[in-house]
């Protein structure tokens, strides 16, 4: 009842709520009830910890260079080998550019475009003003895995487009020196 009161005082008399109180009737801070705290954080929604920039920075670094796989047209026809090889990627913001050169069947054409950190979504344009293995000028890769789920959007409606079906090459490495340690031993 003693925090109402200064309430009240100012509700009924209004001078008295233009004057300010003394030192002494200042009434200390008190926590809100857990439930309103609760419907304070529904109302502002949950807060997003991801780093967009930092995801950008690191897939620029831990991006697989060497990219092979198939194109396969959703016309028909016999599958294209392909494989992808990135010269740079650089982060830019929560986007990283992409540059390289892309060979589909026996031509290989350069290759520039954008991976979006937040959203792996993949833009890619062939620059060249040719038709490579059905793929028109004019018409992009685009992906929504990155580059493991893409596919080639055409520039018309009469050409269907296609899809990639890229993997990361694996690195090969120097092979590791025997060790002399005891050999491994079944345990059946």
């Amino acid at each position: 009842m003693p925090l109402l009161l200064p309430l009240l005082l100012a509700a009924a008399d209004p001078q008295l709520a233009m004057n300010p109180l003394p030192v002494g009737s200042v009434v200390p801070f008190g926590a809100p009830p857990t439930s309103a705290v609760q419907v304070f954080e529904a109302e502002l929604g949950p807060v997003e910890t991801f780093d967009p920039k930092g995801r950008a920075v690191d897939l620029a670094r831990d991006l697989p260079r060497v990219w092979s796989g198939v194109y396969r047209s959703f016309s028909g026809g016999a599958p294209l080998p392909v494989q992808l090889r990135l010269e740079e990627a650089t982060p830019m913001g929560q986007m990283v550019d992409l540059r390289g050169e892309m060979q589909v069947g026996e031509t290989t054409v350069a290759v520039q475009g954008n991976l979006n950190a937040k959203s792996d979504q993949l833009d890619l344009l062939m620059l060249c003003d040719c038709e490579v293995g059905g793929m028109e000028s004019g018409g992009e890769i685009s992906g929504v895995q990155g580059l493991e789920l893409a596919g080639w959007v055409a520039p018309r409606l009469t050409n269907p487009g296609g899809r990639f079906d890229l993997r990361p090459v694996a690195q090969v490495a120097a092979p590791a020196a025997p060790s002399s340690g005891a050999p491994v031993r079944g345990l059946w």
